[in-house]
């Protein structure tokens, strides 16, 4: 017998990369548990959970992996992007150093990864406004000029943290289910 959660009509595999210490975990897990931890510790290797949301009638279930964002832990890379769709790329609102490292991320992404991959540049920490070292408008004009999408979010405080998942979710469907029915009309036009 299968469980609802069983059920699904896309499974999309996204990952969560970032400095360490942005939140990636927290994020995951406010995203697919509604918990938040605040004695967080770094993340060793990489782990994963599920979440299903429902996408134009369909349900789409995300596999969400999340990895440690120290160097040691970078021999994963190939390993960790292989089949990924879709991308959120963490920085610290309050940490100006990790938003320096985004460029890294996004080469190493773009390296590893799939060239049609949805990457979201996601701010964390949004409750920390008065830490604020990384600007809104500079952050947005960045992930314009690398066609990502952009959002600012709390894991602590839960905003915004669904819109991000379901935004991405939703915006790889849509690139999946566009690519299927072009790959269809051509399969139909071959005969």
């Amino acid at each position: 017998m299968t469980s609802r959660e069983d059920e699904y009509d896309y499974l999309f595999k996204v990952v969560l990369i970032g400095d360490s210490g942005v939140g990636k975990s927290n994020l995951l897990s406010r995203f697919t548990r509604n918990e938040f931890n605040l004695e967080s510790r770094s993340t060793i290797g990489v782990e994963f959970a599920t979440r299903s949301i429902q996408v134009d009638g369909k349900t789409v279930k995300a596999q969400i992996w999340d990895t440690a964002g120290q160097e040691r832990y970078r021999a994963i890379t190939s390993a960790y992007y292989r089949g990924a769709v879709g991308a959120l790329l963490v920085y610290d609102i309050a940490k100006h150093v990790t938003y320096e490292s985004v460029d890294r991320w996004l080469k190493e992404l773009r390296d590893h990864a799939d060239q049609n991959i949805v990457i979201m540049l996601v701010g964390n920490k949004s409750d920390l406004r008065h830490l604020r070292a990384v600007p809104t408008e500079e952050a947005r004009a960045y992930a314009e000029r690398n066609q990502l999408s952009f959002i600012e979010t709390s894991a602590l405080d839960s905003t915004n943290v669904e819109a991000a998942f379901t935004n991405s979710l939703t915006e790889i469907y849509r690139s999946v289910s566009t690519s299927m029915e072009k790959l269809e009309y051509k399969e139909l036009r071959t005969f």
